[in-house]
């Protein structure tokens, strides 16, 4: 039952992750869905876009996905030096992300364009958790194999 229960916590985080990809448009701003969704990317036509505002709001759907992954990591692990190694993980590659989202937004070219889609969806996608998932389930397969 107590698995059960696991499951179905981590089944509805999930959705709430879905949630957000599902009304990114009607909750967050962000021209750029459309400028690549629609071939903008490949004729150059760069939307107008107020970068303050994109910033935030792109950092905003950033954190509300690292809250729902962090939280899908405690109800998988109940560790909470996992969370913890996480939550410093998520923050420098935030940090990281960020800066070369902006270096690659305000040198917009033909060469990077595809770059600035790549380093937009890894913040604003949470393609993180599939990569810490495993990896602290491996963990801890480890861990258990080698008290």
């Amino acid at each position: 039952m107590k698995q059960l229960v696991k499951l179905l916590t981590i089944a509805i985080l999930v959705v709430l992750l879905v949630l957000i990809r599902l009304f990114e448009q009607q909750l967050f701003y962000d021209p750029l869905i459309d400028f690549y969704r629609y071939g903008g990317h490949l004729a150059m036509e760069v939307p107008q876009i107020f970068f303050p505002k994109l910033i935030l709001n792109i950092g905003l759907r950033y954190w509300l996905n690292t809250l729902i992954s962090l939280a899908i990591l405690f109800v998988a692990f109940r560790d909470t030096n996992i969370i913890k190694f996480a939550a410093i993980l998520f923050a420098i590659l935030f940090g990281i992300s960020l800066a070369a989202f902006s270096v690659l937004y305000f040198t917009l070219n033909e060469q990077n364009v595809m770059g600035l889609f790549y380093v937009r969806r890894f913040l604003i996608h949470p393609i993180f958790i599939l990569i810490l998932l495993p990896a602290f389930y491996y963990y801890r397969l480890q861990k258990s194999k080698n008290p």
